[in-house]
C-alpha cells in the first residue's frame, strides 16, 4: 500500500524514537524513507526551543543548521541503513515546518508521514499551535503519529 515513508525530524529524543519506529515500518512494508529537517532561514539571532540565546553572522549561523541538519538526518540514515531501507536526506529553509512537511511529501511522492507528537498543551499550542496537528488538518494523505 505504502511505497515512500517521509519521516521528519527536528532531533529531539521524541522524533528520534518516531524516526526509529517509521524506519522499521518502512522495512516491513518494502518502502523507501525520505528523511526531512525543516530549519528557519539564518539570522543574526539564534534561537533554542523559541528563546533568543545569542548573535552570530548569518554565514556563521548558516554553517550552524546545516551541521545540525546533517547530525539529525545522519541519525535517520544510520537507521535505514542498519534496516536496509533505501534512504533518502532532505534539508529545507522554512519557517512553517508544517508546510515544509506537506511540500516535502507532495514534492517527494511520500505516501505516508511518520512523525512524532510532542504533545504539548496549554498556552504554548495555543499561541503558536503543534506542528503535528497542523500537518494532520492539512495532509491530503496518511499521517502516523507517534508519540
Amino acid at each position: 500500500m505504502f511505497k515512500h515513508v517521509l519521516i521528519p525530524t527536528d532531533g529531539s529524543p521524541l522524533s528520534q524514537k518516531a524516526a526509529i519506529r517509521g524506519v522499521a515500518f518502512a522495512k516491513t512494508i518494502g518502502a523507501k524513507v525520505t528523511a526531512l529537517f525543516a530549519a528557519p532561514p539564518a539570522t543574526p539571532v539564534i534561537y533554542r526551543n523559541h528563546f533568543p540565546v545569542g548573535l552570530a553572522q548569518p554565514a556563521e549561523h548558516a554553517r550552524m543548521i546545516k551541521r545540525t541538519a546533517e547530525k539529525h538526518l545522519e541519525f535517520i540514515e544510520r537507521a535505514a541503513k542498519k534496516a536496509r531501507v533505501r534512504f533518502e536526506g532532505v534539508h529545507v529553509t522554512s519557517d512553517f515546518p508544517d508546510e515544509a512537511i506537506l511540500g516535502t511529501a507532495s514534492k517527494r511522492k511520500c505516501d505516508v508521514i511518520v512523525m512524532a507528537t510532542h504533545g504539548q498543551g496549554g498556552l504554548r499550542r495555543m499561541f503558536i499551535g503543534s506542528v503535528t496537528q497542523k500537518v494532520l488538518n492539512q495532509s491530503k494523505i496518511p499521517v502516523l503519529v507517534l508519540r
